[in-house]
């Protein structure tokens, strides 16, 4: 029985319930359910918390990516650059844009994005590079910043688990146009689906408000074919919400990982931070050859770990169109990684006794 989850978010909503409630009645009171007001105030929050001119809510996190590329002119024909150790919608926004995707594999230390192998993956037909800043850690942004620069290449961050985290003092999201989720999951999340997008470019944003939108102009014209991919107002009121309290569970987060850092350092290989990030810790990812009998262990003492992600993106039937590829640093990673409870919900005392048990388990193998 499990009575440590990886999240709860029914705790998180307690704590929240009559705020929650009073956005929503308030959004029931007024009926703009669509654009409401609510929204205004969520992007002009969100940029400026980001650092960014513009932020667009959407629909969700594949929404974003999606929708962002369509911005940038990216579909049938053209390549963008990622990578397989990702969420699957990284890659199948690509495909559902017509583009296809092509894959680089991570560095061994971070598991993310490896910079020195962009060149070799370039080709006439590369539109973007997509980085990943995966579990809350950012990419070392500056060499793929420069190779961007280098080939005229538009830069897309898939944001979607790293609000909060920074590069050299620049939040994710800054540097290119910036995707994000809302999943319930993640650490700015609504109560359904949600993401949003950033940029600075004010030509750009007035598109992807378009684009968000089914391709109006205005009530009455509508200039081209879009999705409809809004944020819609009652998800707004409710991030809207929690926004005041991102500060203080991201530096929960933080602190978590900060905990586990010192304690597991010794014993389990970690997950590095890229120099210059300051992380948000989405997930706080250990590694482990015996990886599944870890987990069962964890399990039977009450904690419940989770893997992000035990199939390679380029594995997945959904991407057998891509073709043969070879990743084997992304290929050997999967095979190894743990993620932790690292939510602001978990209890110090909780996190305290999940880290005495890895001990214990790590300690009984030695002996053996």
């Amino acid at each position: 029985m499990t009575t440590v989850p990886y999240v709860d978010l029914v705790k998180q909503h307690a704590a929240l319930r009559a705020e929650i409630l009073e956005a929503v009645d308030r959004v029931l009171c007024h009926g703009q359910f669509i654009n409401g007001p609510e929204v205004d105030l969520f992007e002009s929050n969100l940029a400026g918390l980001l650092g960014v001119k513009h932020v667009i809510g959407v629909a969700s996190g594949t929404a974003a990516l999606t929708l962002a590329m369509r911005a940038l002119g990216i579909g049938p024909g053209d390549d963008v650059i990622t990578v397989g150790h990702s969420y699957v919608a990284t890659a199948t926004s690509i495909l559902l844009v017509g583009a296809r995707p092509v894959f680089v594999d991570i560095g061994p230390a971070t598991g993310l994005m490896d910079a020195s192998l962009l060149p070799a993956a370039l080709t006439p037909q590369t539109k973007a590079v997509m980085p990943v800043h995966l579990g809350g850690i950012a990419c070392d942004m500056d060499p793929i910043e420069r190779f961007c620069g280098e080939h005229g290449l538009h830069l897309i961050e898939d944001c979607a688990q790293a609000i909060g985290a920074t590069y050299r003092g620049r939040s994710v999201g800054s540097f290119g146009t910036g995707c994000f989720s809302l999943h319930p999951l993640k650490t700015l999340a609504s109560c359904g689906d949600g993401g949003f997008i950033t940029t600075d470019d004010s030509d750009r944003a007035q598109l992807l408000r378009q684009l968000r939108s089914l391709g109006h102009l205005d009530r009455d014209h509508v200039e081209f074919a879009s999705e409809n991919g809004r944020l819609d107002t009652l998800q707004a009121a409710i991030v809207n919400v929690k926004l005041p309290h991102l500060k203080d569970w991201i530096s929960a987060r933080r602190q978590h990982g900060a905990v586990y850092h010192e304690a597991l350092g010794p014993h389990f290989e970690l997950t590095a931070v890229t120099k210059s990030c300051e992380p948000a810790f989405s997930a706080f990812v250990i590694r482990h050859d015996d990886r599944d009998e870890l987990i069962a262990y964890l399990a039977k003492h009450g904690f419940e770990a989770k893997v992000h992600y035990p199939i390679p993106i380029h594995r997945q039937t959904a991407l057998s169109s891509v073709g043969s590829v070879s990743l084997p640093r992304t290929e050997a990673l999967v095979r190894r990684i743990v993620s932790l409870p690292v939510s602001p919900e978990l209890d110090p005392s909780d996190r305290d006794a999940l880290i005495d048990t890895l001990l214990t388990w790590s300690q009984t193998r030695a002996n053996t």
